[in-house]
């Protein structure tokens, strides 16, 4: 049993330390590729936060202007698939702009990077808009009440009240948004992103192996979430209000 491990064992080791068209070992390429995903991810991930949180709370303020154009902003990038997305940014989007923008995000060396950016961060934007505003109605009408007897301004009360107490409800869920955000970078390689995936892909093309490095990425993903998993449990733990429905 130890002995045929040992030659697995062997056996992947010389496939990813074999030497890469990029100049490195395959396992340095891949490790390049998840240096990448985490980057898009966090990248994304902090626009869709500032972003999300901008769109949830502007849907539920009693200004029917701002709440159609959020609430169109919602429905437009909700209902069409993450991939699509990623093509309309990467080659459509460039032919609408001015002649001369479009030229200079073509010629971006980053462009495609870019792209995957904006487009990623705009649907996960989304979906915490949506956690937002699900959070902030959640709260007790007597909590706003009180607010207003304080003679608190609205901006007061969504800084010290509303958002503290939401974004406490809204824990889990967005640990469950930044894992889905983080395995939608799987598809960024599609308009020429090489993230993990990509690499994978590349490997898998050269060495005519699929297994090794599919293995790889998808060890890789599970100790990255597995990692996030923790660190929002002891988050979640360091702000629980006792008393309060966030807390255990």
């Amino acid at each position: 049993m130890f002995e045929w491990l040992g030659g697995v064992l062997d056996a992947w080791l010389n496939i990813f330390l074999q030497p890469s068209p990029w100049g490195t070992v395959y396992l340095g390429l891949l490790f390049q590729g998840l240096a990448i995903t985490f980057f898009v991810a966090l990248v994304t991930w902090a626009i869709a936060f500032v972003l999300g949180s901008l769109i949830g709370i502007a849907r539920t303020l009693p200004y029917k202007p701002l709440r159609f154009v959020t609430t169109a902003y919602v429905e437009i990038f909700r209902s069409v698939p993450l991939l699509v997305q990623l093509f309309l940014w990467f080659f459509v989007v460039p032919e609408l702009l001015p002649q001369a923008w479009g030229t200079w995000i073509k010629n971006l060396e980053s462009g495609s990077m870019l792209t995957a950016i904006i487009g990623l961060g705009c649907f996960t934007s989304v979906r915490i808009a949506e956690q937002v505003r699900a959070a902030i109605l959640s709260i007790s009408l007597g909590m706003k009440n009180a607010s207003t007897a304080l003679g608190m301004t609205r901006a007061q009360t969504y800084r010290y009240i509303l958002l503290p107490m939401g974004y406490r409800i809204m824990l889990p869920p967005l640990t469950s948004e930044f894992l889905n955000n983080l395995k939608n970078t799987s598809t960024i390689f599609t308009i020429g992103v090489m993230d993990l995936m990509g690499r994978t892909s590349e490997m898998m093309e050269f060495t005519f192996k699929a297994y090794e490095p599919l293995f790889f990425a998808t060890f890789c993903y599970l100790i990255i979430n597995l990692l996030v998993v923790c660190a929002a449990r002891f988050l979640e733990g360091m702000a629980a209000i006792p008393g309060f429905n966030a807390a255990r």
